[in-house]
């Protein structure tokens, strides 16, 4: 009876149209992902203020470029597993305050050290949001929207790179404190947990893996009637469950590599690690490298900006065709577009070239991202998935966090056409293995795409 409760409620679900609580549920992920983006990318603008202030060398430069990655990398880790056990909205509500107070006290920093340190623990909260926030998101939205949804959540991203864009130009570059202000303006979305806390339900889907059926048809009928029921639980660390299902093991990541799952781990984890390499060694990097060109600080901040506005059609494009042609094929697509991107800008020298070419190296890769964060946590059980969809993030971030620093050790040898040469190469091997070793999941069940592998929470010794 537990097993045809949990189908039935699942089923409903998926049948649901499109209504007032599920653009409740994409605003809610949307925000988190948007102020994200702001303060992760806000790093880029500070660090050609900080190689000056500073007197940074190559090293540390790259470090500092790094250090949101080496945070988002732990966070990723962590929080899925941790999400697998005690739910996917406590772990959004911490993570949202641990990178928001962390980026308050950042502005306050004495030395590089200092701010690197707060910069790692940022990027913990920034980590573990991206790993819940996605995987909250599929397994609210029904089937046949789902690829819209979850690219349309992601592409709040791109605002957020807008805004950081915005207050490096207005404010980091025309201040002599201004990356001191830029940390605390991004530190503000602090206000956002209030609001997540009175509104955010629960995932039903992570209820049912749990055996707690009473709040996930509390939750489904809500949405049914199109409100969101906020089933509330302590910001506790605490694995809830009735008993039914044991609570998901904090350590499980080795279950992503056993037989039914290891070729959708190794594409994703591929995925994941040539695109962050290839979108943070160009947004860390490109500002500096502008200004070595020979461009003020300013008028390279004011191209950055028109290359990041270009991440909007690029996401929201992707997010529209991830239910047209399916997100296997439109992570290939994107991978081609900034592959095309890397190489024109490679070869660009007219100041209307660099940026037109760095816009659809942005577009590229940012419609990537719509489609991948839609493709990661379909193709892992529900027991499983925020686990793996946090994994695939912080094996990307391996990525993430050595290519600033590749670039600033070796940007003096390559030059300005070898440094998007490399990106070129990367984004293009990447494009064909999709294409290759891909799996299509459009239209599909989140449970029609796992049930080769077991849905039954192991118990615990």
């Amino acid at each position: 009876m537990v097993q045809q409760n949990s189908s039935s409620l699942i089923e409903r679900m998926d049948r649901l149209p499109v209504n007032r609580a599920h653009w409740k549920i994409a605003m809610i992920g949307g925000l988190g992902l948007l102020f994200d983006g702001m303060d992760g990318s806000l790093v880029s603008y500070i660090l050609p203020i900080l190689r000056d202030k500073w007197a940074l060398d190559g090293l540390q430069s790259g470090l500092i470029g790094s250090s949101l990655l080496i945070g988002m990398l732990i966070g990723a880790l962590t929080a899925g597993p941790i999400s697998d056990r005690i739910g996917r909205r406590r772990v959004m509500m911490w993570a949202l305050l641990l990178f928001t107070l962390a980026t308050f006290v950042a502005a306050f920093s004495m030395n590089w050290q200092m701010f690197f340190l707060l910069r790692v623990l940022a990027g913990i909260g920034i980590g573990a949001e991206s790993a819940v926030i996605p995987t909250y998101v599929a397994e609210l939205i029904p089937a046949k929207r789902r690829g819209l949804f979850a690219g349309a959540v992601a592409g709040f991203l791109a605002f957020g790179y807008v805004l950081a864009s915005l207050i490096g130009y207005f404010v980091v570059a025309r201040f002599d404190d201004g990356w001191r202000y830029g940390q605390i303006i991004t530190a503000i979305p602090v206000l956002l947990v209030l609001w997540w806390r009175r509104a955010m339900p629960e995932s039903p889907r992570w209820l049912l893996s749990r055996g707690e059926n009473d709040k996930a048809e509390e939750i489904v009928g809500g949405i049914e009637r199109g409100v969101l029921v906020p089933v509330t639980s302590p910001l506790s660390w605490k694995a809830q469950g009735d008993g039914t299902n044991s609570p998901a093991k904090l350590i499980q990541h080795h279950e992503l590599l056993g037989r039914d799952l290891l070729g959708r781990t190794l594409l994703l984890w591929l995925i994941w690690m040539a695109l962050t390499f290839s979108f943070f060694g160009f947004f860390s990097w490109i500002p500096s490298l502008l200004v070595d060109r020979g461009l003020t600080v300013t008028t390279s901040f004011s191209y950055v900006l028109l290359m990041t506005i270009a991440q909007i059609p690029g996401y929201y494009g992707a997010a529209w065709l991830n239910e047209k042609i399916g997100r296997k094929t439109n992570i290939a697509l994107f991978l081609a577009i900034g592959t095309a991107g890397a190489w024109l800008l490679s070869q660009s020298v007219d100041p209307w070239q660099v940026i037109a070419s760095g816009a659809l190296l942005s577009a590229g890769m940012n419609g990537t991202y719509a489609a991948l964060y839609a493709y990661t946590p379909e193709v892992y059980p529900t027991r499983l998935r925020a686990t793996g969809m946090g994994m695939a993030s912080a094996v990307g971030r391996i990525g993430g966090i050595a290519a600033p620093i590749i670039i600033g050790v070796s940007q003096q040898a390559l030059g300005f056409a070898g440094v998007f040469i490399m990106i070129m190469s990367v984004l293009a091997v990447t494009a064909v293995l999709v294409v290759v070793f891909g799996v299509s999941t459009k239209g599909r069940s989140l449970e029609s795409l796992t049930e080769a592998v077991p849905i039954v929470a192991q118990k615990e010794n």
